[in-house]
C-alpha cells in the first residue's frame, strides 16, 4: 500500500495496487452479499453480516455513458463543466456473488459490451487537504492474454 494514497470510504477497498479488492459482507445465514458491507443482511434481515473480500473479476452486466458532470453534491469529484470529460459506467457482475456498480476504465476507442471480462481497478478520484490521492474503484478489460 503506497502511504501517499487513502480510500475514497473507510472499508470500502483495499489499496493493493496489483490487486485491488472491494470489501462487502456476506450473509452467514442465507449468504447473501453486499457492497458496500453492512451489518444487516438485506435477503432474511438476520443481523452479523460477515466482511469479505469480494472477487476481482467478472462480466459487465449493462452499462451507459455518463455525458454531464454529476450535480454536486454529492459528487466532490475535481472536474468542472468545462473540463468534463464523458466516462462509461456500468453494472458488473461478479459470478456467484453479486452485481455492482462501479466507473469503467480503459476502453480506449472500443466502447464495452455485454458480457465482457473485466477486473477491479484502482483510479486516483482527486487529492485529499493533505495531497495524498483519493483512491476509488472502477473496472476495466481484461487483457485477451490474460483470460486463460
Amino acid at each position: 500500500m503506497d502511504e501517499h494514497q487513502v480510500a475514497i470510504a473507510e472499508g470500502l477497498i483495499t489499496l493493493d495496487a496489483d490487486e485491488p479488492r472491494l470489501i462487502g459482507s456476506r450473509c452467514p445465514a442465507c449468504g447473501a452479499f453486499t457492497f458496500p458491507a453492512q451489518e444487516g443482511c438485506p435477503s432474511c434481515t438476520v443481523m452479523g453480516m460477515e466482511p469479505v473480500q469480494l472477487s476481482r473479476t467478472g462480466t459487465i452486466w449493462t452499462w451507459t455513458s455518463q455525458e454531464f458532470l454529476p450535480p454536486s453534491p454529492p459528487y466532490s469529484g475535481p472536474e468542472t463543466a468545462e473540463t468534463f470529460a464523458p466516462y462509461y459506467v456500468g453494472f458488473v457482475e461478479l459470478e456467484g456473488e453479486l452485481r455492482i456498480e462501479s466507473r469503467l476504465v480503459g476502453f480506449g476507442d472500443e466502447p464495452p459490451h455485454i458480457g465482457q471480462r473485466v477486473e477491479a481497478v484502482l483510479v486516483r478520484f482527486r487529492a485529499d487537504e493533505e495531497g495524498r490521492d483519493v483512491m476509488t474503484y472502477a473496472f476495466a478489460p481484461i487483457e485477451e492474454s490474460a483470460r486463460d
